[in-house]
C-alpha cells in the first residue's frame, strides 16, 4: 500500500509517518519502480502499535523502547513492566492534577454571584497581575 492509504486505515499524517521513519521507529519500505513507498503489512502493524502506544500517553522514548523489546519476543517483560508502572505514577499524577484543578474550578463557580463581569470570581483568578 501506498503512504496516503497508510495514513487513512491508522488515521496517521503523511507527515507524521515520514518523521516515524526518519526516527527509525519504522523502517524504511520499499520504493516501487516509480519511486513510491510501498508499505507492507508489517508496517502497518508496527505504526498500529505506534499509535495505540502513543493514544495511550506513552512518550516516543518509551515507544521505541517497547518497540525494541517487541522485536525481542524472548526477552523478559520486567522493563515493560518498569515503563508502565512509570506510567501509571505519571497518569494518576495528572489525575490527582485535574482533580485539584476541577475543585478549584467549581469552588469558583459556586462563590460566582452571576451578576457583572466585574464582580466574577472565575475572570479575576484568570487575570494577570493576580
Amino acid at each position: 500500500m501506498k503512504i496516503g492509504d497508510l495514513a487513512r486505515v491508522t488515521s496517521t499524517k503523511v507527515e507524521t509517518i515520514r518523521y516515524y521513519e526518519a526516527e527509525g521507529l519504522i523502517p524504511r519500505p520499499a520504493r516501487s519502480s516509480s519511486n513510491y513507498r510501498i508499505y507492507e503489512q508489517a508496517h502497518l502493524d508496527r505504526l498500529s502499535f505506534i499509535r495505540r502506544s502513543r493514544d495511550l500517553g506513552f512518550t516516543l522514548h518509551q515507544v521505541r523502547t517497547l518497540l525494541r523489546l517487541a522485536d525481542d519476543p524472548a526477552a523478559p517483560c520486567g522493563e515493560v513492566d518498569a515503563i508502565t508502572t512509570a506510567h501509571v505514577v505519571e497518569i494518576d499524577r495528572k489525575l490527582a492534577d485535574l482533580q485539584a484543578l476541577r475543585s478549584e474550578l467549581v469552588r469558583r463557580l459556586d462563590s460566582c454571584a452571576g451578576s457583572t463581569i466585574a464582580d466574577c470570581r472565575i475572570i479575576e483568578a484568570l487575570s494577570p497581575g493576580r
